[in-house]
């Protein structure tokens, strides 16, 4: 008889689902996943099935999905499939088969979850799948986050049957005679999940035989010291970040005080794509040079003097707009330059972000570009010439900010005006200007 109390008393334990919920169980067909769909109808749970055919196994595969299609019927619940290329996906992605089935799977569960109202979706791992992904985890490379293994729910995920060992479920199907298909490439060693159910498990049972009740007990282990570290690094992110604008700054001090420093800055950053490998380079770079930029796929480090600056990368600017005498408005990547003439010599004050020029000083075309080595000006106020690098340093201009400030060039390549920050002295209006033009910058 099914211990169907049992599979309650996980269910709510951990929270999976509830009576009103809508299950969409994912059923391959195989052993695992033909016990799931029995237990959530003798639990009189909402369910309906939902296969994939991945196309790898020709006739078998076809055979499998009939399979499932007929458990449906005769359980009296909903049947979603789909085939899909899995080969040609993978091609196109340029992944693994295994990684495309995957990919693939998920994608479609959402999919029909989404249009069919299911409010979670059911998979049927059990504790021996988690043993095997933690020892996965282990030989690729691991945080803490990867011993904790298989969660029972994962978001709209959830694995009923993690209270179950697969001998347990084996002692099911022969007590209740269910009948089940199996997948050939279950018993091909040449992939790595099943070169360590069928080889390296066996081989550690032989030392300690209770191996499933050992892990369950770690498993308890790890995730408890998972959580003591997602406290931590909560209480990190409240003391050493700060925001200003889009950007977070740490102080390089307070990451210097940290321990265990490369746990915890990583915990810090892995959220915004910074591997464990950068973060070691990150550390290692602490007391040298400011200047030194690290990116992850979507987001930059900055080295900057004191602290460390995190930030969405950009796409690449517009290197330069050219400006003619006729236009009154140009866009340069997230700025609008407009421009006016006047007839009088009207001087701007206090505000950075407009400048008056004497208009016959101007010669046509003019550009609008960024930041680039070499670039120097007379700062208005001063008769010597002043490189821009140092002028930002001293204006204590963050460095990943000095590439996005928009220059100011006149035909002669002399530049006229640093947006936002200061002119150039030479292009001042004076008692002899007789008109002006005004050019005033709009962040968009």
């Amino acid at each position: 008889m099914l211990p169907v109390k049992n599979f309650i008393d996980f269910i709510e334990k951990n929270a999976l689902f509830n009576r009103d919920s809508n299950v969409l169980a994912a059923v391959s067909g195989g052993m695992d996943s033909v016990v799931m769909v029995h237990f959530l109808k003798a639990a009189g749970y909402n369910f309906s099935i939902a296969h994939c055919n991945f196309q790898l196994r020709g006739d078998e595969a076809l055979s499998d999905q009939q399979f499932v299609k007929d458990l449906a019927g005769k359980l009296g619940v909903a049947f979603h499939t789909i085939d899909f290329d899995t080969k040609k996906y993978a091609a196109e992605k340029k992944i693994s088969i295994q990684m495309a089935a995957r990919e693939l799977r998920y994608q479609w569960f959402a999919e029909v979850s989404q249009q069919s109202g299911y409010n979670v979706i059911a998979l049927a791992h059990h504790q021996n799948d988690t043993i095997e992904t933690i020892l996965l985890n282990l030989t690729r490379g691991t945080g803490i986050a990867g011993l904790h293994g298989i969660l029972p729910k994962n978001g709209s995920i959830v694995r009923p049957l993690m209270f179950l060992k697969r001998d347990d479920i084996q002692d099911i199907v022969k007590a209740e005679n269910l009948q089940y298909v199996e997948d050939s490439s279950n018993s091909s060693t040449k992939y790595a999940r099943n070169k360590i159910r069928l080889e390296v498990i066996p081989k550690l049972k032989e030392l300690n035989p209770g191996l499933e009740d050992t892990f369950e007990n770690n498993l308890k282990h790890f995730r408890g010291l998972e959580i003591l570290l997602e406290q931590k690094l909560d209480e990190l992110r409240e003391s050493i970040f700060t925001f200003h604008g889009e950007e977070i700054h740490i102080s390089i001090d307070e990451v210097k005080k940290l321990q265990p420093q490369l746990l915890l800055l990583y915990g810090l950053l892995q959220e915004y794509g910074f591997n464990e490998s950068t973060v070691e380079d990150v550390i290692d770079s602490l007391d040298k040079h400011s200047g030194r930029v690290f990116v992850s796929q979507g987001f930059m480090l900055l080295l900057d003097r004191e602290k460390l600056i995190l930030a969405k990368r950009r796409a690449v600017p517009n290197q330069s707009v050219l400006i003619n005498k006729d236009q009154h408005e140009v866009k340069f990547n997230n700025y609008q330059l407009n421009i006016l003439h006047d007839d009088s010599p009207l001087i701007i004050k206090d505000n950075p972000l407009s400048v008056s020029i004497d208009i016959d000083l101007l010669i046509y075309p003019l550009t609008l570009r960024h930041w680039e080595e070499g670039d120097h000006f007379h700062p208005l106020g001063m008769k010597t010439r002043q490189k821009l690098s140092d002028f930002f340093v001293h204006q204590k201009v963050p460095l990943h900010e000095k590439s996005r400030i928009p220059l100011l060039v006149n035909g002669n390549d002399e530049i006229i005006w640093i947006g936002g920050y200061r002119p150039d002295d030479r292009y001042k209006v004076t008692a002899k200007t007789k008109k002006v033009t005004i050019f005033e910058l709009f962040k968009l």
